[in-house]
């Protein structure tokens, strides 16, 4: 696209993402690893640079640095030269938390400045924490078409979940008429992907006008369409929220799912492979012993495998020892798994080293829930925290959450009895 005609991407990377619990205490939820190789920020990325967009700013906020060091120059999705660039731009901090950006529209009205500095007809904001495939440019021509004020990306989703969601009603143009932020009694199954298009000189009129007014969903949107032109850009392919343990375990058990229609690869999907120390760059190929065996899994490059690996995604340099099973979870870059142990229905974050005979995923009682955190945990997954260390012999439950950094040490019991914490 010419240079001249581009939209400027903003990519909303700041969000805490509490409900993923220990994966986003030490790192930004756009930056918590995914499928092996990827990181969560990578869809986002990769969608505008396969829509042939080169002008980005990215705002984070919350433990930024891994995030930082993963986006580098943005040399990874060709986001680096003279007339195209990515550009961090976190909270302007001042002597007091309120200068932390308050909600998405706050987030944009800081960086005015940013929008100002490159100039464009259109601001494309996007958030960075979905997994999903969009041809951005082909949303942009969309809004063009309908002389839009503001496009808003919108698919279907079960009436049950919509509560999770801005939703929309709209006329037979696809004009947005009404709009519900997180409706209790839904009125329509058409929810926001938080996905939009403003014309830049409109952004920057709403944005001026009440400063109090901080989140596009809760204030702006609903304000827009009483007054202005609002448009549904229909969206009809895989697009998935990442946001809560539940929904990110399933989306990385998509990628294990012919059917589910989420492939990365055929999607054009790049990772930054060289970002830091735990890159896939300069791994050996994955080993396999004759003991091993391997079912309906994802391996990623420098891991050995001696045991037993079903249903399963795997990050670069994991160690699984022979009479080890490994099934329905997900390990990060270079867990250690001991022999004859058992990762049953588990998430374990980096560096996370199991000793032998263990069990994590203990018994068949999948509905007690997490007793401090219930809303996080509640569905049979348990969290091992990065860089943990779990002592020979231990029976983890369900449901239960080991902090990072937890050594041997600090396991008063050989069991931790499912719902529980450490």
């Amino acid at each position: 696209m010419n240079s001249q005609n581009q939209p400027l991407v903003l990519i909303l990377a700041g969000g805490v993402g509490s409900r993923l619990n220990n994966l986003v205490q030490t790192r930004a939820k756009p930056a918590v690893p995914f499928g092996g190789i990827y990181r969560i920020i990578d869809f986002s990325l990769s969608n505008v640079m396969n829509s042939g967009f080169s002008q980005i700013g990215v705002l984070t906020q919350y433990k930024p640095l891994s995030l930082m060091n993963h986006l580098g120059t943005g040399e990874a999705w060709d986001f680096s030269g003279r007339s195209r660039g990515i550009k961090i731009l976190p909270p302007r901090t001042g002597s007091s938390d309120s200068d932390w950006y308050k909600g998405t529209a706050d987030a944009v009205r800081q960086n005015i400045d940013f929008i100002q500095d490159h100039p464009s007809k259109e601001v494309i904001i996007l958030s960075g924490d979905h997994i999903y495939r969009m041809d951005f440019d082909d949303m942009l021509q969309f809004h063009r078409r309908k002389k839009a004020d503001v496009t808003i990306g919108m698919m279907v989703v079960p009436k049950e979940d919509i509560h999770q969601f801005g939703a929309g009603i709209t006329n037979e143009e696809g004009r947005i008429i009404e709009w519900e932020e997180k409706p209790e009694v839904p009125r329509t199954n058409l929810a926001s992907m938080g996905i939009y298009v403003f014309d830049t000189s409109y952004l920057l009129k709403i944005l001026a006008e009440d400063k109090n007014e901080v989140d596009f969903g809760m204030h702006l949107v609903p304000k827009s369409i009483e007054r202005d032109d609002v448009f549904a850009y229909p969206f009809h392919n895989y697009w998935r929220d990442v946001g809560t343990i539940q929904a990110y375990w399933q989306a990385n058990m998509d990628l294990l799912d012919e059917d589910s229609g989420m492939s990365p690869e055929n999607w054009g999907i790049r990772a930054n492979t060289e970002s830091n120390v735990t890159s896939t760059a300069d791994r050996p190929p994955t080993r396999f012993t004759t003991t091993a065996k391997v079912q309906r899994s994802m391996i990623a490059a420098g891991c050995t495998i001696e045991g037993e690996v079903i249903n399963s995604v795997l990050a670069p340099g994991v160690t699984v020892a022979k009479g080890a099973v490994i099934r329905d979870s997900i390990l990060f870059h270079d867990v250690k798994v001991g022999e004859n142990s058992v990762i049953d229905l588990a998430i374990l974050d980096k560096q996370v080293e199991v000793a032998k005979e263990v069990i994590i995923g203990f018994g068949d009682d999948k509905k007690t829930i997490n007793k401090e955190h219930p809303t996080h945990l509640y569905t049979g997954i348990t969290l091992v925290g990065k860089n943990a260390k779990v002592p020979a012999e231990s029976k983890i439950g369900r449901n239960c959450i080991i902090q990072p950094a937890t050594t041997v040490d600090q396991f008063t019991s050989s069991n931790l009895t499912s719902g529980e914490s450490l």
